[in-house]
């Protein structure tokens, strides 16, 4: 038996601008924008207070306005940045791997073959449940860098795709 390892063409392999993806619920956008209010209000009480707690010193009291525009700009960019990072979160479910792709500078887009998911949970946060999402987290064998977590899913979608992955690893064991 001789060895053999021919050349794969790349222009014959499957393009990825093929799979037809799904977007994640825009109800989750809310809760990225919640989150965002949060910590940058969390900011904007802090100076605040450190304005209303240093009477004697007049240096904060001089900056205390550029530092409230500089949080609100902040602000402004984070909500800006995550209003069109979130057009690039999306999914695809194959016949033999999910995928998931994340990401507006970054872009990442991981592949977890149905045969190396170890594990499947899905979560649902307080406001997760009030919004009716849900996050579909899968555990991959070996590296970690492979585990996927799809953050809002419609809970009906990520049961369905719970139990679709559930009924597959239970039929491999």
């Amino acid at each position: 038996m001789s060895f053999t390892n021919h050349q794969i063409q790349i222009e014959d392999l499957p393009k990825i601008e093929s799979i037809e993806y799904k977007a994640v619920s825009k109800r989750y956008l809310t809760i990225l924008f919640i989150n965002t209010f949060l910590f940058f209000g969390a900011f904007i009480v802090a100076a605040i207070a450190i304005k209303i707690f240093a009477v004697n010193d007049s240096s904060f009291h001089d900056v205390f306005w550029y530092i409230i525009s500089g949080i609100i700009l902040l602000l402004i960019l984070q909500v800006v940045i995550l209003k069109l990072g979130f057009k690039k979160r999306k999914y695809a479910l194959r016949e033999k791997d999910i995928i998931y792709s994340q990401g507006l500078f970054n872009n990442k887009t991981t592949s977890l073959p149905f045969n190396r998911i170890q594990h499947i949970e899905v979560s649902r946060g307080l406001l997760e449940r009030k919004l009716n999402i849900s996050t579909l987290k899968m555990y991959s064998a070996g590296e970690s860098g492979g585990d996927i977590s799809i953050k809002g899913l419609p809970k009906d979608v990520a049961d369905a795709q719970y139990a679709f992955l559930t009924n597959i690893i239970n039929e491999r064991s």
